[in-house]
């Protein structure tokens, strides 16, 4: 005959286990009813009779106490929960999003890239500002810095210049952050 599963369960494993209804032995227990108000130490079979009328489940809460402790409520909604806790919410991974334009760029254009990066800078994340200078448009510098000044003036109210306009090769680059308090 092999011994039962409980003998070889660790001590984490047995707390974890909650026992249900008929599960629960010992005799008497304390009790806490549904809304949570303590209805004292009482036999198990009139607990059980309880959570019956209340068309709930008779919970063991905290089993190492003495007497245990027991718990009228939905065990369904409670596994459910219990399972949420473990759940951590998820972080926001901040993401460097980038916005290319090119100085030849029409306004109405500039105008989309600025509607986008503001929902990347909503969303909590970083934007790069690139302005892309190819052949003879490096001669109109001005004419990138132009477009570059007009996305930072639109974007101000929802972020903030963590790297200013610089030329790096053929581009102009920009940094943009979230303001912390939007």
């Amino acid at each position: 005959m092999r011994p039962s599963n409980d003998r070889h369960r660790t001590n984490e494993q047995r707390d974890q286990h909650q026992r249900v209804n008929e599960q629960i032995r010992i005799s008497p227990i304390r009790v806490i009813g549904a809304a949570g108000e303590q209805l004292g130490v009482i036999p198990t079979s009139q607990a059980m009779d309880m959570a019956r009328e209340a068309q709930l489940d008779l919970v063991e809460v905290a089993a190492n106490e003495r007497p245990p402790v027991c718990k009228i409520l939905d065990y369904g909604k409670f596994r459910y929960q219990q399972s949420r806790k473990g759940t951590k919410t998820k972080v926001h991974q901040q993401k460097l999003k980038e916005i290319r334009v090119r100085p030849k760029t029409g306004d109405h254009d500039v105008e989309t890239k600025i509607n986008q990066a503001r929902k990347f800078l909503e969303h909590k994340d970083k934007v790069l500002v690139n302005v892309l200078f190819r052949g003879r448009e490096l001669q109109h510098i001005e004419e990138g810095r132009r477009i570059i000044d007009m996305i930072l003036q639109h974007l101000i109210d929802v972020a903030k210049v963590e790297k200013p306009p610089s030329m790096e090769g053929k581009r102009m680059t920009a940094m943009l952050a979230p303001k912390v308090g939007t």
